[in-house]
């Protein structure tokens, strides 16, 4: 269940990180369900490190954000169950820039430059132009949110999210009443993400999100730029990425460069690619089923011992009374 807690002790600071690392071992032998080509990848356990590294621009990156690192408040939105271990959250990944194997951005994601960051805004807003990040989320406030991600290949994890509320920062480009959609475009930088020079792909780069301005300037729509209480690792969408816990796992999109304020439904990567299989809304629904497979139930990650941990999946990802009237009267099979 949703629990709002007024504790203003971060979860990160309750638990040291040290202790997550060395209470689980990364997952290793657990079998993955046949999954599409497009959204393909299997859970292969790693003998290297996959913390991030610590290379120039991230130093950098540090640097600029250390105060606002510093003062992290506990969120309003948090869910009481066990976190996914941070090493966990690190090696299991869907970021296709970086290749369609779950390991592929651990391996290869430390190489990406994350400082400086500019996102390009336009569209239907006061504000248009290029920022730089810091620029963006200076003087914010950051908080830590205890969220679930529910993929929609059926495997889930719990995740604290460290991060700002978008809808603070989409007011500060000031949309104006025709500004009916966001959408948003992550990086291209092939020398650098190795799954944007594959021949095999077939995602035409950027990769492409949009939500309804409704959904993005929500309560729980959340700007992260962090977890477990650090700067975002690459791999998870470094340096800022978007955070819909209510929706499935593709409709955050990570890497973010371009803000779009638009009048009619943005173009989006997977429902462009396979519009029978993944829609434009995609909110997490144990009764509509994906075409090859079942979304009753999911896998919370880290498994077992014995197997894979399989818990009943929950509307909305379990955030229904937050979100449910977002989409009355909407017939949530078709607007799937």
């Amino acid at each position: 269940m949703l629990i709002k807690t007024s504790s203003d002790i971060p979860s990160s600071e309750i638990t040291d990180e040290k202790t997550y690392l060395s209470r689980r071992s990364f997952m290793k032998g657990v079998a993955v369900a046949a999954v599409s080509s497009s959204a393909a990848g299997s859970l292969i356990g790693c003998t290297s490190s996959a913390s991030a590294a610590v290379t120039p621009s991230r130093k950098a990156w540090e640097k600029l954000t250390a105060p606002l690192f510093q003062n992290i408040k506990a969120g309003s939105f948090n869910t009481s169950e066990e976190q996914t271990p941070y090493e966990d959250i690190l090696r299991y990944n869907n970021f296709y820039e970086f290749g369609t194997d779950k390991t592929d951005p651990s391996k290869y994601a430390e190489q990406l430059d994350i400082q400086p960051w500019s996102i390009k805004v336009d569209g239907d807003c006061g504000k248009p132009g290029n920022y730089q990040l810091e620029d963006i989320i200076k003087e914010s406030q950051l908080e830590e949110r205890v969220y679930r991600l529910r993929c929609v290949e059926a495997w889930s994890m719990v995740i604290p999210w460290v991060g700002i509320p978008m809808a603070n920062i989409l007011k500060k480009f000031e949309p104006n009443s025709h500004a009916k959609y966001v959408a948003f475009e992550t990086l291209v930088r092939p020398e650098q993400m190795p799954g944007q020079r594959s021949l095999f792909s077939s995602i035409e780069w950027p990769y492409r999100e949009g939500l309804r301005i409704d959904e993005a300037m929500h309560p729980l729509t959340l700007a992260a730029v962090g977890l477990y209480g650090k700067i975002l690792p690459n791999q998870n969408g470094a340096p800022i990425r978007l955070v819909t816990p209510w929706k499935y796992g593709f409709k955050s999109i990570k890497s973010i460069v371009g803000i779009k304020f638009m009048r009619e439904e943005p173009y989006t990567t997977w429902s462009a690619l396979a519009p029978n299989e993944y829609g434009f809304y995609a909110n997490v629904n144990p009764n509509v089923d994906h075409p090859r497979w079942s979304q009753k139930t999911e896998r919370r990650l880290p498994g077992g011992l014995f197997g894979p941990k399989r818990i009943d999946t929950l509307m909305f990802n379990g955030y229904a009374d937050e979100v449910a009237s977002l989409y009355a009267g909407f017939d949530l099979r078709k607007n799937y």
